[in-house]
């Protein structure tokens, strides 16, 4: 009985860790997803001021 709680815990303590890992990746590659979609909207802003497009 003691080595079944043994490895629960221990599975536990990995799917814990787990999502947190998870979690924190999927935040980070979507901070670079969010920074990469601005800089080419700059990128699309400034090409446009510079070209003399008329913002009517």
């Amino acid at each position: 009985m003691k080595t079944i709680l043994l490895i629960k815990n221990i599975y536990r303590e990995a799917f814990i860790n787990l999502g947190h890992f998870l979690t924190k990746n999927f935040f980070e590659a979507f901070a670079w997803f969010t920074f990469g979609m601005f800089a080419v909207v700059v990128y699309a802003f400034v090409f446009r001021l510079i070209t003399g497009f008329p913002f009517d």
